[in-house]
Formats: C-alpha cells, sequence, structure tokens
C-alpha cells in the first residue's frame, strides 16, 4: 500500500473523489501481499495493483462504482469461481478485495492523510482496515503520537476498541501484516492490520561510482539511503540525488553515533584500509540486518586478516557478505548495485537466491502462523490475530 500513499494523499489534499481498494484475503497462490491497492478517482486515473493484473480492470470499475454509491465492498475472485476466472485470476489462487470510497472530509480521506504525514516523518505507525463486520471500510490508524478519529467507536464496545487500538500499537514496528477478528464467531469484526515502521536504511560507505549506482537503485527500492565519505570532492550532494543524506565523515565515527537496527544494511564500497577496517568493525558488532563489502576474493582474506588483527572475532567475521552481493555477472555499475540490493532482499526475506524455475511449491510461500495467547487485552471478548495470507485464527 506504501506505493500509492503519495498520490493517494495527493488527492485528499485537493478534496478529490476517489476509491481505494485492498487485497484483504489470499489463500494458495497470489501474485501481491497482503494491502496491495489500487486508487481511482472519479474519471478513471488509477495508481497501483491489487493483483498482477489479472483482476484489475474489473477491480477498476468497482472502484467507480464505490464513488458513485459512496459504499463499501468487498469480493472474492478465484479459479473456481466461472465469473471471476473470466475476470482473470488464472493464478490458481483465491483473493479478496476491499473497495471503499475515500470522499472529501470523511474519516478514511483524514486516516490516509494522517499515514503519509507520519510516513514522511519516520513515524512508526499502522493502519487497521475493517474488512468485515461493523463499519466495513473503515481506517484506524495508530501512530505514537495519536489515534486517528474514525466513526468506527460508535459501532463497536468499549472492550473491542482497546483490544484493536493495543493490537495495531504493536503492529506498528512489525513487517508482516496481520488478519485480526473481534468478537464472536456469529458476528465477528475483522480488520486488516497493515504495518508501517520506518523505512529500512541503506548506509554506504564510500563515494564510488558503484556508490552513486547503489544510492539510485535503493531509494527506488523504498530504502533511507546515506552516503559516508569524508572527501568533499567525492561525497558531493549532487553525485548522489537520490540520497536521503550526504555524510563528510570518517565512516567509523559515524556509524559509532547513527542508529542501526536490524532494518539497517551497510555497505563498504572502498578497499581503502583507513576506511573499511574501522567501518566493518563498528557494523559487524552492530545489530544490522546485512553487512557487506566489495572486494576481490584476494581483499577480502586480507581484510579478514586485518579484522582478526583489530580483535574482530571469527563468529562476527563470519556476518559479512564478501565479496559482496549475488552472482549475478554483471560488470558495471547498475549491474553491481542490482546484485548487492538483490543479496540485500533475499538475507532479508531468508531467500536462497536461485532461480525461480530450478525451485519448487510456492512463488511467496505463506508465512507461519504462531499460536495466539489467550491472555491477549480482549481475549475475554474473542481476539484473535495471526499473521500471514489472509489467515485468521479463531476463538
Amino acid at each position: 500500500m506504501r506505493e500509492i500513499l503519495d498520490p493517494a494523499a495527493a488527492w485528499v489534499a485537493e478534496a478529490r473523489q476517489f476509491a481505494l481498494a485492498v487485497l484483504v484475503s489470499a489463500q494458495a497462490s497470489s501474485p501481491r501481499e497482503l494491502g496491495a491497492a489500487m486508487i481511482v478517482d472519479a474519471d478513471g486515473v488509477v495508481f497501483g495493483n491489487v493483483s498482477a493484473g489479472c483482476v484489475d480492470g474489473d477491480v477498476h470499475a468497482l472502484c467507480l462504482q464505490a464513488i458513485e454509491t459512496g459504499e463499501s465492498a468487498r469480493v472474492r475472485y478465484g479459479i473456481s469461481d466461472e465469473a471471476a476466472f473470466e475476470a482473470g485470476l488464472s493464478c490458481g489462487g483465491v483473493i479478496d478485495v476491499l473497495v471503499l470510497p475515500v470522499l472529501p472530509g470523511t474519516p478514511a480521506a483524514t486516516a490516509i492523510a494522517d499515514l503519509h504525514a507520519a510516513i514522511l516523518r519516520r513515524e512508526p505507525c499502522a493502519l487497521g482496515i475493517v474488512t468485515a463486520g461493523a463499519g466495513r471500510g473503515a481506517l484506524v490508524l495508530a501512530r505514537e503520537s495519536a489515534d486517528a478519529e474514525t466513526d468506527l467507536h460508535v459501532m463497536i464496545g468499549s472492550g473491542i476498541r482497546a483490544a484493536l487500538t493495543a493490537d495495531l500499537a504493536r503492529l506498528r514496528t512489525d513487517e508482516h501484516a496481520l488478519t485480526l477478528r473481534y468478537g464472536t464467531d456469529v458476528d465477528p469484526l475483522e480488520v486488516l492490520g497493515l504495518p508501517f515502521p520506518h523505512a529500512p536504511r541503506l548506509i554506504i560507505i564510500g563515494a564510488v561510482e558503484f556508490s552513486v549506482a547503489l544510492s539510485r537503485l535503493g531509494a527506488a527500492s523504498g530504502f533511507d539511503v546515506t552516503v559516508c565519505d569524508p572527501r568533499d570532492a567525492f561525497a558531493a550532494p549532487a553525485r548522489f540525488p537520490d540520497a536521503h543524506e550526504v555524510v563528510h565523515e570518517w565512516p567509523h565515527d559515524y556509524l559509532a553515533r547513527t542508529p542501526i537496527d536490524a532494518r539497517t544494511a551497510i555497505c563498504v564500497l572502498t578497499h581503502d584500509p583507513r576506511f573499511d577496517v574501522p567501518a566493518l568493525t563498528i557494523a559487524l558488532r552492530s545489530p544490522a540486518g546485512y553487512v557487506g563489502a566489495m572486494g576481490s576474493r584476494r581483499t577480502h582474506d586480507d581484510r579478514a586478516r586485518r579484522l582478526r588483527e583489530a580483535g574482530v572475532t571469527d563468529a562476527e567475521t563470519e556476518r559479512l557478505r564478501s565479496p559482496i552481493g549475488l552472482a549475478l555477472g554483471g560488470r558495471t555499475p547498475e549491474e553491481t548495485a542490482l546484485s548487492i540490493l538483490a543479496e540485500i532482499v533475499m538475507v532479508r526475506s531468508g531467500g536462497r537466491g536461485g532461480a525461480l524455475r530450478d525451485t519448487t511449491g510456492p512463488v511467496h510461500p505463506a508465512l507461519s502462523t504462531p499460536d495466539v495467547p489467550r491472555s491477549q487485552p480482549g481475549a475475554e471478548e474473542g481476539i484473535a490475530c495471526a499473521p500471514g495470507a489472509g489467515t485468521v485464527v479463531p476463538r
């Protein structure tokens, strides 16, 4: 959903009428992840997709209908549904799409504007979309600073409302969407919770031409990019227009003071011993989810020796991805940047990096569903939650 927020927020600011379509449930194969979204205005202008194109034409028509009627609709598409198959879902899965109108001055419009503003502030937040039950189509935003005002509070009990608020607050820093169910099996309230943690960071050490390409590709992939190099002539901001920041500082000093967490990738793309060993010493001891360094195998062996001399343990050195990147065979800066970013994605997602045609099973394996403790807030009213492809853990 993140990819449609810029135009959606612009439409809200223009007081434009539009509809929001969201993939809220998926079974078996699905070309998009939960939360994939499309927006359509009254003139038919569209941004985003809820599928790989197979049902988007039909959803487009439903969006125009929602703008006219002002009512939400939940529609199922699947291979077993002849009419839906005619709409084009040939991948073999079953998906549910929720279409809801976003009209000027409504709580939905306010929630979208507030979500967009929070993301620009790098404030972790979570958006709840009511997909079934009372208030279907309502949007509930949980931020660090405040909760969005919606009309949902007049439709549900205080206990469920408190449980939903608490669950969305916990979801703010998560990675995966959750389907939440509250109330009884007879009349449940179902909510799709979409996390919007702060954007992942990509810290590039060394202002070389490979860094220019990686900065551009990383920013296009949703990373907040920092380029760090003490040499002003090389680390000119004009050379890195896509970077969030360009830092003129010794890399090890910068890494020692900047926030680093599991969503941070650190790439050392210089061969200068003054830069790489001190920087890697800090990076390998940090909670960064990815640490990589460019160089040949001979360079790697020499660097590993110097890291050991600097006191870096074998276990810490084992974290280092070097030579950096996947073996794609490319040579240009852009091709090399692609191989680096591909490895970062592989490490973050737990992938294997092989060709899909040489593997079996689903292209996107379903996420595991852990047991949900009954002691969660709201358990007395029937709350349950589970991550993954549209699953709900029943009480």
